[in-house]
């Protein structure tokens, strides 16, 4: 029987050290895991390479592969990753609010602090592996890495790395852990261990994020599930939209801020849509439209009719669906009704339909004539992200690493009683 307690048990014990240890030693633990992933990236591949051939034989997609693969440039770009966060100032120990009250004798403190042990729940993405480490080690938080069968052996490959920097620096290697058994019942019986862990954090399909939040007795911070929509208004500039559709659609399918719906006002419908089409069509994508979509480009190319599950579905492959609306209020109410709460974008040149739109759709990041593709912690300024948070509480949009700290009160007397 997999040993999940006594695993957590060395992880908790080895957060505590974490405490001691000193801002520049933790920079010199990621510079060193940052050269040993370029150092070892054929070993990295190699391992890789199983997961790869599996994922193949079960027939995977196209962008279900391109989520799993470790290339060269993906390893150059986790090295980057890592060695960014190092150049980061880390939010632990800022003092956020002060008070000092003379009548009773105190000084009242609260500064940042680190959660302690963060669990993350992961899929195909094996660069979470290293990315999470990093941003979880900077703010001194020991981390547990549950990710899924498909990426455990490029999982386990990138801990040994992680592990050897951390003993070449002599630091306790217990700060990071990866939970080997990839068993359904293993990963919820994870989801329960609120004594050894602080913070949960999945990433992944919404099916993982659903059965974590109803499965988990720790406090789990909702992320990643991305069924973003664009909305083409009538007073949009059509250049601008065929080239943002295009841009969120396709540059990368597999990511969770892509376009996966395209919301379009009728008056536009006609004189825009083959347009955005054709350009979409470039690249293959299939096109699922409601019935007055569909008769404006059927037979023209790769389109389908939508179902009403197409409206809620994030497909993270080359596939749109098209919903047609009378009024901005009513694609407000539909793209409300159909988002993950991730990333929503308009395109239109009426400013107040504009501000209107960015005030009223509940998700987490908004854009105005912008691809819904910038919703990412490097691109806002936060240096890296552990992850998109769909939710609103303590953490919402890109999480960085002020995500990833929590906070507690100090208070200073000399003697001091209360009055």
């Amino acid at each position: 029987m997999y040993d999940l307690d006594g695993l957590l048990q060395k992880t908790k014990i080895a957060s505590v050290k974490l405490n001691d240890v000193k801002e520049e030693e933790i920079n010199a633990v990621l510079i060193e895991i940052s050269e040993l992933l370029i150092e070892n990236a054929n070993s990295l591949k190699e391992a890789n390479k199983i997961d790869l051939e599996l994922a193949r034989q079960k027939g995977q997609t196209a962008g279900y592969i391109d989520r799993l693969t470790l290339s060269d440039k993906v390893i150059s770009s986790m090295a980057e990753g890592v060695k960014q966060v190092s150049e980061l100032s880390s939010p632990v120990g800022k003092t956020v609010y002060s008070y000092k009250n003379e009548f009773q004798g105190i000084l009242v403190e609260k500064k940042n602090v680190p959660f302690g042990v963060i669990g993350i729940i992961y899929e195909s993405r094996p660069n979470v592996t290293v990315d999470t480490f990093a941003l979880c080690f900077k703010t001194r938080n020991a981390v547990v890495l549950k990710g899924g069968s498909d990426s455990i052996n490029s999982n386990k490959a990138i801990v040994k790395i992680i592990k050897q920097a951390l003993i070449n620096k002599n630091i306790d290697q217990e700060v990071v852990n990866l939970i080997e058994d990839t068993s359904r019942e293993t990963a919820t019986a994870f989801m329960k261990k609120d004594k050894f862990v602080d913070l949960l954090i999945p990433r992944g399909s919404a099916s993982l994020i659903k059965a974590t939040m109803e499965n988990s007795t720790i406090p789990v911070i909702q992320t990643g599930s991305g069924n973003c929509h664009v909305y083409v208004d009538e007073f949009a500039d059509i250049d601008k939209a065929v080239n943002i559709i295009f841009n969120a659609k396709t540059q990368r399918y597999s990511v969770c801020n892509a376009c996966e719906s395209l919301v379009i006002h009728s008056k536009i419908l006609e004189k825009a849509l083959p347009l955005i089409a054709k350009k979409l069509w470039e690249k293959d994508v299939e096109i699922r439209c409601d019935e007055r979509a569909f008769k404006v480009i059927d037979g023209l190319g790769r389109v389908a009719k939508a179902t009403d599950e197409d409206f809620y579905t994030e497909y993270g492959d080359a596939i749109i669906s098209v919903k047609t609306v009378d009024s901005l209020s009513e694609a407000i109410s539909h793209i409300n009704e159909h988002s993950t709460t991730h990333s929503e974008s308009i395109v239109t040149e009426n400013q107040e339909n504009a501000k209107e739109f960015m005030q009223k759709i509940d998700s987490s990041s908004v854009y105005h004539n912008a691809s819904t593709r910038f919703s990412d912690g490097f691109v806002f300024g936060l240096g890296a992200e552990i992850g998109i948070s769909t939710q609103k509480l303590h953490a919402r949009g890109p999480m960085g690493l002020e995500g990833l700290v929590t906070t507690k009160y100090f208070v200073t007397g000399d003697g001091a009683i209360r009055k």
